[in-house]
């Protein structure tokens, strides 16, 4: 290497440097001016002031027993939609079309296929009042899953038998 090419390297290298520091200092400057000006008036704007006081101020207000409660009042939820209610069944035919069949039509779950007499026997020899058990309070076993009522606790006992007398009839 030249002598020529050293000392372009050495020039060059001294200009980037005094590049590279010009930039750090300008960088700390703007940090400087930037959070003794700014951070003084972000602190006085009301937006920002707004924004604190949503964030920082209780969520809900309590009704505490023994103090005066007058100041709250019960305002009703403003996600609650109206309370859907849904229809019971009928009967046991009813009962099996609208709950039981989910699981029984294709056997989900370990449920004895509706219809299917060789599934249905070793259960029916237990006894209907085992039947009546195992689809009121549920059953959980080798054989498979039955939730209690078939998932739906709104369902009357009596409901429940009609359906079991349904499938195992069918």
């Amino acid at each position: 290497m030249s002598k020529q090419d050293t000392h372009f390297f050495n020039i060059f290298s001294i200009v980037l440097g005094i590049l590279v520091a010009f930039a750090i200092c300008v960088f700390a400057y703007a940090r400087h001016v930037g959070k003794v000006e700014q951070l003084a008036r972000v602190q006085v704007e009301e937006k920002y002031l707004d924004s604190v006081r949503a964030h920082t101020q209780a969520p809900v207000k309590v009704a505490v027993a023994g103090q005066d409660n007058t100041g709250l009042e019960i305002k009703p939820s403003a996600a609650a939609g109206p309370v859907l209610a849904v229809a019971l069944p009928a009967d046991g035919a009813a009962t099996y079309e609208a709950v039981c069949k989910t699981c029984h039509a294709v056997g989900l779950a370990g449920a004895p296929k509706a219809g299917d007499k060789a599934a249905w026997g070793p259960r029916v020899a237990q006894g209907k009042e085992t039947l009546y058990k195992h689809a009121i309070a549920g059953f959980s076993g080798k054989a498979g899953v039955m939730p209690a009522k078939g998932g739906r606790p709104d369902l009357t006992d009596e409901l429940v038998k009609q359906a079991v007398d349904h499938m195992v009839a069918l």
